[in-house]
């Protein structure tokens, strides 16, 4: 019976970690985007390094990050692979994306001047 806990607590223990990996995903395409919307130059390595900033080295170092504008938006994409087990060791060769987007901001306002 005790090898089968194991396994259970095992599997759990993946489940958990693919559940982290979806909310670091979302949460760095969100900061990225954020990020590359309000940057008056260099908005695509400020989404870059926003969205990377956050997190963990075992996620960071296969993270795929795409920044670009799209109509009035400035959107990010963040995809995560899950590790296996342990963090850092292995991963599994699933990407997880993380998708956002934040309204361009511009330097053009008028705020009550009429």
């Amino acid at each position: 019976m005790t090898p089968f806990i194991i396994l259970i607590m095992l599997v759990l223990w993946e489940c958990a970690l693919i559940g982290y990996t979806f909310s670091l995903a979302g949460n760095a395409a969100d900061v990225g985007a954020r990020k590359g919307s309000g940057a008056e130059v260099g908005a695509a390595a400020a989404c870059r390094a926003g969205s990377l900033r956050d997190l963990p080295k075992a996620w960071k170092k296969n993270a795929r990050v795409q920044c670009g504008p799209d109509g009035g938006l400035y959107e990010a994409t963040v995809k995560l692979k899950v590790p296996v087990l342990v963090p850092g060791l292995f991963d599994l060769d699933v990407g997880i994306d993380g998708h956002a987007g934040s309204a361009l901001e511009t330097a053009e306002r008028s705020w009550g001047t009429g």
